[in-house]
């Protein structure tokens, strides 16, 4: 069982990274965003939950997200393992987290933390350009785009100003400075420089996971 949280900050390349071990292993890449908006889609009671604290502009309480976690993880799809993406964020979830791995008899996985320099972070968010007709992402230090392929203009979304990103990257580290070192004592961080190709970077971390 292959069970791997991957850790990093805005930017870092979690998301894309994640979907494609997840893929590579045939287990399900989990998104705490992306359950907690299948859940209210869905209409459950905890979804509802979520619904109220994200309608007020308010965090989603510790014991629900993990209550969400715990019946995402009991589904049959992840047997073989899966990859945490976005969660644990605090100390408290960290704890809960393990509080639940004992629960559901998982006694071993591995935190990646896929470490990126704030500078590159801030070249990659600030250099995102989104379309605004049909809502796709380009990067201009990537791609280069002048208009989007369905002719709609680009345009700079307010929080991926260099300044929002900034600010973005300190509460980031606030919050999840505690998490790092809760891992670190129980010997379960590995860190890989994230700031490589694409490709490069799945390596590293699939290496690390199938040692």
């Amino acid at each position: 069982m292959k069970v791997i949280i991957l850790f990093g900050p805005p930017g870092s390349g979690k998301g894309t990274q994640g979907k494609i071990v997840a893929e590579k292993l045939s287990i399900p890449h989990i998104a705490t965003g992306d359950i907690m908006r299948e859940a209210i889609t869905k209409g459950t009671e905890l979804g509802k939950k979520v619904k109220e604290f994200l309608d007020k502009g308010e965090l989603v309480p510790d014991d629900i997200v993990i209550e969400i976690i715990r019946e995402r993880l009991s589904r049959n799809d992840t047997k073989a393992g899966f990859i945490l993406d976005g969660f644990p964020r605090t100390y408290n979830q960290a704890q809960a987290l393990d509080n639940l791995f004992e629960k559901l008899g998982i006694k071993d996985y591995i935190v990646v933390h896929i470490d990126v320099s704030d500078e590159e972070i801030i070249k990659r968010i600030s250099g995102r350009r989104t379309c605004g007709r049909c809502g796709r992402v380009y990067n201009i230090y990537f791609e280069k785009p002048k208009s989007c392929e369905c002719g709609g203009e680009l345009y700079m979304r307010e929080d991926d100003s260099p300044e929002k990103v900034k600010r973005r990257l300190e509460v980031y580290k606030e919050s999840t400075y505690p998490v790092l070192e809760y891992y670190k004592a129980k010997n379960k961080i590995k860190s890989i420089n994230g700031e490589a190709e694409i490709s490069e970077v799945t390596k590293k971390i699939l290496d690390l996971i199938l040692r």
